[in-house]
């Protein structure tokens, strides 16, 4: 795995496919409090393909990275890496925060993008629960290692974590570059209204729903998302919570190999 970094752009995480005939490259981005290495566990499942995974502006080694972090801003770093990295065939692959970021990459119809995969997804159009006072609280969920540690057992999962994880999560959600970069997501991001661009997405989707997640419920995702895009297809993992690629990175490996044999 080679990591790449330029003074402007996010650090991401390259890895090179052993396969032959690998197909496009799979460009993974992180959920709110996330980093590139949320994604390990599922890229070691799928160790047969090209694969990037970004940490995103105001995150991980990406912290240093001055703002706006708006979505906006993080789906042109992308579009910006995408063209750094030289991809010119590619699925983007987006966990919760990272799908919403992921919808408004696709909307600008980028040469070279076969396909999106939107995992436990913020929605194209926010749920009624994201009011303001719901909004509030969110933004306080990352403050201390305590606040984390409460959001991870009681909001964002449904299972225990493997060995050395949940303290992972803890760590990545601690990393963020100051209170702008933490709470651009609860206090703007999330209640952003982005259907009208995610009506423009023409590539195949695959929308991939937790079924205990707290976050992004199974009805939200089948009611907010799924009604926006133009050719989607709906799968829900069982037994699992909101951190998908950490609690269930087989299941979701499975689901995105099957996406690409089938597209």
């Amino acid at each position: 795995m080679t990591q790449t970094h330029h003074t402007d752009l996010p650090t991401f995480d390259r890895r090179t496919g052993t396969g032959t005939g690998t197909g496009p490259t799979l460009v993974f981005l992180h959920y709110w409090g996330g980093a590139a290495r949320t994604w390990d566990l599922v890229r070691d499942r799928l160790d047969g393909r090209d694969s990037i995974a970004i940490d995103q502006r105001g995150w991980g080694r990406s912290r240093s990275l001055p703002g706006p972090y708006t979505l906006q801003q993080l789906a042109d770093d992308v579009l910006a890496t995408i063209a750094d990295a030289g991809l010119d065939d590619y699925v983007l692959v987006g966990h919760s925060m990272g799908g919403k970021v992921a919808q408004l990459v696709a909307a600008t119809r980028p040469d070279g993008l076969r396909g999106i995969i939107l995992v436990g997804s913020g929605p194209a159009k926010p749920a009624a629960m994201i009011t303001p006072e719901y909004r509030e609280g969110l933004s306080h969920a990352y403050d201390s290692a305590e606040s984390v540690a409460g959001a991870r057992d009681h909001v964002l999962t449904a299972t225990t974590l493997p060995e050395g994880w949940a303290e992972q999560v803890v760590a990545d959600s601690l990393a963020s570059g100051g209170d702008n970069a933490r709470t651009e997501w609860p206090l703007h991001g999330i209640a952003e209204d982005i259907s009208d661009r995610t009506r423009r997405i023409a590539v195949p989707a695959l929308v991939i729903a937790g079924e205990h997640d707290r976050v992004e419920p199974v009805d939200v995702l089948r009611g907010n998302l799924v009604p926006y895009l133009a050719e989607a297809a709906f799968t829900i993992v069982p037994g699992t919570g909101h951190l998908i690629p950490l609690e269930a990175p087989e299941a979701l490996a499975d689901a995105i190999a099957g996406f690409l044999a089938t597209h």
